[in-house]
């Protein structure tokens, strides 16, 4: 069997924590944010976490 190759758009959007979370950023930080007030543009700053089955098939896309 070959290897699996990672899936080059999750690589880019997700990674995995030391207890095998999958972390993300938020989006609608890019552009815009003139229009958005600060209190949620600071809440964007942080990431957030993937649960349940979403985040089992984002790992099958990062091969771990």
């Amino acid at each position: 069997m070959p290897k699996q190759k990672t899936h080059s758009g999750a690589k880019k959007r997700f990674h995995l924590t030391a207890t095998g979370k999958v972390k993300f950023a938020r989006p609608n930080k890019g552009h815009f944010l003139t229009n958005k007030n600060q209190s949620r543009k600071r809440k964007l700053r942080k990431g957030s976490y993937i649960a349940g089955k979403n985040a089992d098939n984002i790992k099958t896309l990062l091969c771990k």
